[in-house]
């Protein structure tokens, strides 16, 4: 059988999910094409830290095609997924069409904003290196405009609102604190960006509610610590490029970061097929599309269900799923009765707050302070894509621990963007 004439496996997203269903599918014999639109896989649990100049973009992306070199049955197309035809078996992409005889749809999520689309432009969250970038250019720009805006201004640009008390928020919040207090404390005149004030906003009673309480409350305390003000059980009620509404209070704010909902990829939503209230696919227990065995969708974007739970909308919940979607089809491709149910192990949650604590939580066992820290950085750099990553970002952080310092304090400015 020549390579054109095997089964074709199409999968939709090279993030965590869909990267693992194409590296395992390596010995099937199949062919594999991987469509995503950018060229790159990105390890997006560190998209806070390019966004607040603590690592560069380079850092925690990796080229697809370098990932899938050396495996002969996967090629990787760049473009966009457009649809799903699910009667005639292909996906409809910019590049044209491309029939499978299995799909694995793995496009992950979008930004929720509660049915206010309109908050997007003056709150953007963080999903992409462009969202990374964006903030960077917004937060570091701040400080820019204070250093001459006239002092009845400069309270606003000053001001740093993160919405969502999640770990991408929390990280967030300390990190913006962070760079604030120690990384700019000496490079401006007329301002102290020492003063800047930083506030974390959580509708629920607690910030990281996937910990334990106690875990939350050191977390609170620690960012406390930092200078950031917490304010659980609030809701954002509006919010503008000037500034948030807390309740019937207005604060002034001209840096505001969502990191309080998602929802499914618009091509995952509009699948033909049953959805839940985040526009999730509703799988089978193997995580097929029910009616359409030859289906699957992992990740953010399927409402995944282990056990008589929903698994969670992180990383290696992905992973799992998209590892567990390929070997259903590999089974099938051997002649083998593939439809297990999908099991989420879950390895644990963390959080770090700052450079000295971290909140993490493995079943029973608790770490923070220093120790949660060093547990949380060894974490990351391990499920790094790329050798040279790892080395990069491990020697960031040292130089960053040692130094306060953030190296990479650049200002790029978007065209059609005011500066």
């Amino acid at each position: 059988m020549t390579q054109a004439e095997k089964p074709r496996v199409v999968i939709v997203g090279g993030g965590f999910g869909g990267l693992e269903a194409a590296r395992t599918l390596a010995r099937a014999d199949c062919q594999i094409t991987l469509i995503d639109q950018r060229n790159y896989h990105l390890f997006q649990p560190l998209l806070y830290q390019v966004a607040t100049a603590a690592l560069s973009p380079s850092e925690i992306a990796w080229p697809l095609r370098h990932v899938l070199t050396r495996q002969a049955n996967a090629r990787v197309v760049m473009t966009k997924a457009q649809s799903v035809d699910l009667a005639a078996r292909k996906v409809v992409t910019e590049a044209g069409e491309f029939p499978y005889d299995y799909l694995i749809v793995a496009t992950g999520a979008t930004h929720s904003y509660f049915g206010k689309p309109q908050w997007e432009a003056a709150a953007p969250g963080l999903k992409s290196l462009e969202d990374a970038t964006e903030l960077r250019r917004r937060v570091l720009s701040a400080f820019e405009r204070a250093e001459t805006a006239p002092a009845e201004r400069r309270a606003a640009l000053l001001t740093f609102v993160v919405v969502g008390g999640g770990a991408t928020g929390v990280e967030m919040a300390g990190a913006v604190a962070e760079l604030a207090r120690d990384a700019l404390s000496r490079d401006f005149r007329q301002i102290d960006p020492g003063q800047a004030r930083v506030l974390l906003v959580e509708g629920g009673p607690r910030v990281l509610p996937a910990l334990a309480p106690d875990l939350s409350t050191y977390a609170e305390r620690a960012l406390e610590g930092l200078g950031v003000e917490v304010r659980t059980s609030a809701m954002v009620t509006d919010l503008d490029a000037g500034g948030v509404v807390l309740g019937e209070t207005r604060i002034a704010a001209e840096t505001i970061v969502w990191a309080a909902g998602v929802a499914a990829s618009p091509l995952a939503a509009g699948l033909d097929v049953e959805h839940d209230r985040a526009g999730r696919v509703k799988v089978a227990p193997d995580l097929s599309v029910p009616g359409h065995p030859e289906v699957f969708v992992v990740g953010d974007a399927a409402a995944m269900v282990s056990g008589d739970k929903l698994a969670p909308g992180i990383a290696p919940a992905a992973k799992q799923a998209g590892k567990h979607a390929a070997r259903q089809i590999a089974e099938r491709l051997a002649g083998q009765p593939a439809s297990a149910p999908f099991r989420y192990v879950h390895a644990g949650d963390l959080a770090t707050i700052g450079r000295h604590a971290a909140a993490v939580q493995i079943g029973k066992v608790k770490l923070t302070g220093f120790i949660g820290w060093v547990f949380w950085g060894v974490a990351h750099v391990y499920f790094l894509i790329g050798l040279r990553n790892r080395i990069a970002v491990a020697f960031d952080w040292l130089w960053s621990w040692l130094t306060r310092q953030r190296n990479i304090r650049l200002i790029v400015q978007h065209r059609g963007r005011e500066s």
